[in-house]
């Protein structure tokens, strides 16, 4: 799940903490940690978000999931002559 935010948007100045090892050789690397945090940022929120949309429509997707197991799809008799016609 992509989120959507401004890349553009202002900067905001943070203090972290961090390990020492960790962040002297992310130093020695030239490693732009505030391109790494954004990043890792990103991909943290958008795991959390699609946790969240799976927990809040949890009961909509059994549901369909059900009427699926019961009835089938909509397309299985279009397979059925697909395969029919191979």
């Amino acid at each position: 799940m992509k989120i959507r935010f401004n890349p553009k948007a202002t900067k905001k100045s943070t203090n972290l903490s961090l390990n020492s090892e960790l962040l002297a050789e992310a130093r020695r690397l030239n490693i732009d940690l505030s391109a790494t945090l954004e990043k890792a940022l990103e991909q943290e929120i958008s795991r959390h978000l699609q946790a969240e949309w799976l927990q809040k429509n949890a009961e909509a997707i059994a549901a369909c999931n059900e009427l699926t197991e019961k009835h089938g799809l909509f397309s299985d008799s279009f397979r059925k002559v697909a395969k029919a016609n191979t």
